[in-house]
């Protein structure tokens, strides 16, 4: 089969994110893309997954980071744009770490507490990361919220660094995070997604719970051992 190209680009591909960018219905007198509507029930069912220490959930996320690329892109969101390629990087990490863990099984990663001096590491991370990217949103970019797209950026990296390393803490650091997400992205007029982040809230409140029983039961594992 032939495909043309233009500037490099197959027409197929080109056709295939203008599907995606189709609207496929109003909510709240917004429109809503495939792209979104895709990314919302890849992203519910991906944290969902995560709550229940499921391997799956890191194939899936990948999937779910491309098509916010797109989305996010659309909208603005440069540096949320950015994030889901940082995301897909950390993703394969993860995705590794949870099936190496302490053995060759899979999920076999126990559940552990964010050390102090890994909170030192986070804290200054954060601190230099915020200040960075607040920076080139404002300089290079048309960005209308350069802070709290920032801002939601780096509390997603911070929170998911513990997540790929399983650190129990993660599950507040994404409540964060969500919690700034809800309005920014009502803001701009992405409201599905604003009502899928309540719904991630409401999932890692799950999975903070699920990793805490899995961490006691550990602790109980290795005192029965002992």
């Amino acid at each position: 089969m032939v495909i043309v190209t233009i500037e490099g680009i197959p027409v197929l591909l080109t056709d295939f994110v203008q599907f995606l960018e189709t609207p496929l219905f109003s909510f709240f007198g917004a429109p809503v893309s495939r792209t979104e509507a895709l990314g919302f029930a890849s992203g519910a069912l991906c944290v969902w997954l995560v709550a229940r220490q499921h391997i799956a959930n890191w194939p899936l996320g990948i999937a779910n980071c491309l098509l916010f690329v797109l989305l996010f892109t659309q909208a603005g969101l440069y540096a949320d744009a950015g994030l889901q390629f940082v995301f897909i990087a950390l993703g394969l990490y993860g995705w590794r770490n949870w099936v190496r863990g302490d053995g060759a099984a899979a999920d076999t990663l126990p559940v552990r507490r964010t050390t102090r001096g890994e909170w030192t590491g986070l804290a200054i991370a954060g601190a230099a990361g915020l200040a960075a990217i607040t920076w080139l949103l404002v300089t290079a970019t048309d960005s209308e919220v350069p802070f709290w797209d920032a801002l939601t950026t780096v509390l997603s990296l911070l929170a998911t660094y513990g997540q790929c390393r399983k650190r129990l803490e993660s599950w507040w650091l994404w409540i964060a995070a969500d919690i700034v997400y809800v309005p920014l992205y009502a803001y701009k007029g992405l409201y599905l997604t604003s009502i899928l982040y309540i719904g991630f809230m409401a999932l890692c409140v799950a999975g903070l719970a699920n990793w805490r029983r899995s961490m006691a039961a550990d602790i109980e594992k290795a005192k029965a051992a002992a």
